[in-house]
C-alpha cells in the first residue's frame, strides 16, 4: 500500500491503524502514512505548477496582443478584452452554422475566422477613434473603454446575454494521468496554440519587412518617420494584428470557458499585469510575465486563498514598477525614447 501511494492507499492504511493493537503495525502504518502524505503533496505541488502553465499560457495569449499595440503606440487599449470576446464568439457561430460532419473541424475554421473579425475590428477601432488621441492617451482610455461597452452591447442584442457553450472537438476532450498529476487534453493544447502563436509573433517580428519596421517604430518613432515609414499604417496594421491575436486567446478561452459578452473583462487587467511587469514592447518580457504571475497565482491560491494571492501579487508588482518603470525587459539602447 505505502508502494502504490495514492488517496485509495491512504485510506486503507488510516483504517488498519485505527483497527491494529500490534504496535509493530501501529508503526509500520505511520511510516507508510508519512511517507504517502509527502508523496501526494510533492505531486500536489507538482500539479499546482501545471495548473499555472496553463494558466500562463492562457494569459500569454491575452496579453501577447496587447503588448504589440501597447508597446507600438503606447495606447492604453481598455476594448481589448472584448477583442478576445469577438473571438469566443466566432467560435460559438462556426459551430453553430457547421454541419455534424465538420465539427470536428471547427477549430481549423474558428481560429482564422476569428483572427480575421477581431483584427479588422481592431483595424476599424483605429482609423476611426485612435488615431486622432494618440497625444492624448486618457482620452485614449476613455474612448477605448467606451468602444468596450458599445461592442459588449452589440454582442448582447446579436446573442443575448446568457451564456453560450462551445463544445470541445473530441481531440481536445479528456485528461489522462502521469503520477500523480492529472492532465487535461484541452488545457494541454491551449499551451500548444499559445507557444505556435507566439513562435509565429517572432517570425513575423524578425523576419518580414513589417516586423523590422513595427520594431523601427516602437523604438524611435520620429526617427522611423523621416527613413520613409509610414508610421499610420504600421500603427493601423499593429493594432489589427494586436487585436487578431486577441481573437485567437478568444478562441482558446471558449475551449474551457462559457462564451458570454464579459468574457474578456476577466483577462484585461492580469494583461495588462503581464505587459507592464514582463516589460512593454517586449514580447519575451510579455510570456516571462505571464510565466511568472500565471505560476504565482496558483502556487498562492492553495495557501493563502485566491483573492489575497491576486492582492499580494498586484502589490508586488506595483513594487516592483516603482522599482523598474519599464519592466523587467525593458527595451534598451540609445535610440529607444524616453
Amino acid at each position: 500500500l505505502k508502494e502504490r501511494g495514492d488517496q485509495d492507499a491512504q485510506s486503507l492504511i488510516d483504517g488498519i491503524a485505527q483497527k491494529a493493537t500490534d504496535p509493530a503495525v501501529k508503526s509500520a502504518a505511520a511510516a507508510a502514512l508519512s511517507a504517502i502524505h509527502t508523496r501526494l503533496a510533492l505531486w500536489g505541488v507538482a500539479q499546482n505548477l501545471w495548473y499555472g502553465i496553463s494558466a500562463s499560457s492562457v494569459l500569454l495569449l491575452a496579453a501577447i496582443g496587447l503588448a504589440i499595440t501597447f508597446g507600438v503606440m503606447g495606447v492604453i487599449n481598455m476594448a481589448h478584452g472584448e477583442m478576445v470576446m469577438l473571438g469566443a464568439y466566432s467560435t460559438y457561430v462556426v459551430q453553430t452554422l457547421l454541419p455534424p460532419s465538420l465539427q470536428n473541424w471547427s477549430l481549423a475554421f474558428a481560429i482564422p475566422l476569428a483572427f480575421v473579425v477581431a483584427g479588422a475590428v481592431g483595424i476599424a477601432i483605429e482609423r476611426l477613434v485612435i488615431r486622432f488621441l494618440y497625444t492624448r492617451p486618457l482620452e485614449t482610455l476613455l474612448a477605448t473603454w467606451g468602444v468596450s461597452l458599445i461592442l459588449q452591447q452589440l454582442v448582447r442584442s446579436l446573442f443575448g446575454a446568457n451564456n453560450r457553450l462551445v463544445s470541445n472537438p473530441p481531440f481536445m476532450s479528456g485528461a489522462f494521468e502521469i503520477g500523480g498529476l492529472s492532465i487535461t487534453t484541452n488545457r494541454l493544447w491551449i499551451i500548444v496554440l499559445s507557444a505556435v502563436v507566439f513562435i509565429g509573433l517572432q517570425l513575423v517580428l524578425r523576419a518580414t519587412p513589417f516586423g523590422l519596421q513595427m520594431r523601427a517604430v516602437t523604438q524611435n518613432r520620429r526617427m522611423a518617420a523621416s527613413m520613409g515609414i509610414s508610421t499610420a499604417r504600421i500603427d493601423m496594421l499593429a493594432f489589427g494584428l494586436g487585436s487578431g491575436v486577441a481573437g485567437i486567446a478568444g478562441v482558446a478561452l471558449s475551449q474551457i470557458d462559457n462564451v458570454s459578452p464579459n468574457l474578456g473583462q476577466g483577462y484585461i487587467i492580469d494583461s495588462f499585469m503581464v505587459v507592464v511587469f514582463g516589460g512593454v514592447g517586449n514580447l519575451w518580457g510579455t510570456a516571462f510575465g505571464a510565466l511568472l504571475i500565471g505560476l504565482a497565482n496558483k502556487l498562492l491560491e492553495p495557501l493563502i486563498g485566491a483573492v489575497q494571492g491576486q492582492i499580494v501579487l498586484l502589490i508586488f508588482i506595483i513594487l516592483f514598477i516603482q522599482r523598474r518603470p519599464r519592466g523587467l525587459f525593458a527595451l534598451r539602447g540609445r535610440a529607444v525614447e524616453a
